[in-house]
């Protein structure tokens, strides 16, 4: 394995074991029937009703089961041992119907022979992949002839942030050299008693979409948003409900985007 992936496993199996228990992804408000899914990408990519719906890199599967919920036939896929152990366990202890695989989404192919409906990937994924031609060519690879591919993701633009120093401190293209990072902490619990080193990566939205364009897959919606939807990096303050933004810049600042394509 690339041992800037396994570093970032090995990260993602600690991150999860605190994820779990914390007030961020509120487990226990899920299992009471709440949807962990914004507004953005419910309203980006409603109906699924009856869609089979393939979730890459879904975490403990929060939101792979809340579009359960919502009427699609889901398949969550994380390279987390961890991760993918929980989504289990929640799906089975809530009576959701779900199936969940352990892969490097690289490597899908290797664990996965089917195509679905809808391919659907958000918030602080991308980051976590060197090259995005690859990925595009999964995404393509999974996607039924007329089928969706939707990605609610955080823009490279407020990724350029260093979010402690409000400077800019990371570049807005690929380099193809991974960044270091030592947190103490999860974006999820600040204070938690974990430390971790992961490896990232810059994606610009030309690169972003020009992989996926190159599949062969049409570009139907692109939308920027000028906030984001989670409080999960410092110096956010809420605007309004369920709306966070970075810093105290006197000019508006692109914070998500969202892209929509068909097969």
């Amino acid at each position: 394995m690339n041992p800037f992936i396994k570093a970032n496993q090995q990260a993602w199996d600690d991150m999860t074991r605190v994820h779990i228990n914390s007030p961020f992804y509120d487990v226990v408000g899920f299992k009471a029937g709440k949807s962990s899914l914004t507004p953005i990408e419910l309203k980006g990519l409603r109906p699924v009703q009856d869609k089979d719906l393939l979730h890459l890199q879904c975490h403990f599967g929060l939101d792979t089961l809340s579009w359960a919920r919502l009427g699609a036939r889901v398949t969550g896929v994380d390279f987390s041992p961890e991760a993918i152990s929980q989504a289990n366990r929640i799906a089975g202890e809530n009576n959701i119907p779900g199936r969940f695989i352990r892969s490097d989404v690289y490597k899908l192919p290797e664990a996965l022979d089917e195509t679905f409906d809808i391919v659907f990937t958000s918030y602080g994924a991308l980051c976590w992949l060197p090259g995005l031609d690859a990925w595009a060519a999964i995404v393509r690879r999974y996607l039924r002839p007329g089928g969706i591919f939707y990605i609610a993701e955080f823009h490279p633009g407020v990724y350029q942030f260093d979010f402690n120093t409000k400077q800019i401190a990371y570049n807005y293209f690929n380099s193809g050299k991974p960044y270091e990072e030592n947190e103490e902490g999860s974006y999820a619990d600040p204070g938690a008693d974990i430390k971790t080193k992961t490896y990232f990566w810059c994606h610009s939205l030309a690169e972003i979409a020009s992989a996926l364009l190159k599949e062969g897959l049409t570009m139907l919606e692109f939308r920027e948003w000028d906030y984001s939807p989670y409080n999960c990096f410092p110096n956010m303050k809420e605007r309004a409900p369920g709306e966070y933004v970075f810093g105290d810049f006197p000019a508006s600042l692109p914070h998500v985007f969202e892209m929509k394509f068909r097969g």
